[in-house]
């Protein structure tokens, strides 16, 4: 399965949450429905669930699991100690070298 770009994962799930606050905040307001419902369905669509609160939890997973990998990539860069070594093969020795 092709997985979203992080940011557009993580753009959508910043909407999803400030349409969720808007929404409780105000119930009745048919705008902020729409636009809640509207921001729950691309999130859908982005994680690949029927289900809002599901993607959002999927997307929070997904975006969660990307950082998790940079922050082990860096500290085993950090923790190891050696450089990257170059394979190198010994230089041919000339005849008056021998």
């Amino acid at each position: 399965m092709l997985l979203p770009a992080r940011t557009e994962v993580a753009r959508c799930l910043r909407g999803y949450r400030a349409w969720e606050r808007a929404m409780l905040a105000s119930p009745g307001d048919l705008a902020v429905r729409s636009s809640f419902e509207d921001c729950g369905y691309t999130l859908c669509v982005l994680m690949g669930k029927r289900c809002a609160r599901e993607a959002a939890d999927a997307a929070e997973q997904y975006l969660r699991k990307g950082s998790e990998t940079r922050v082990r990539r860096n500290a085993s860069r950090r923790t190891s100690g050696v450089g990257r070594l170059a394979a190198t093969r010994p230089v041919p020795r000339l005849a008056a070298e021998r």
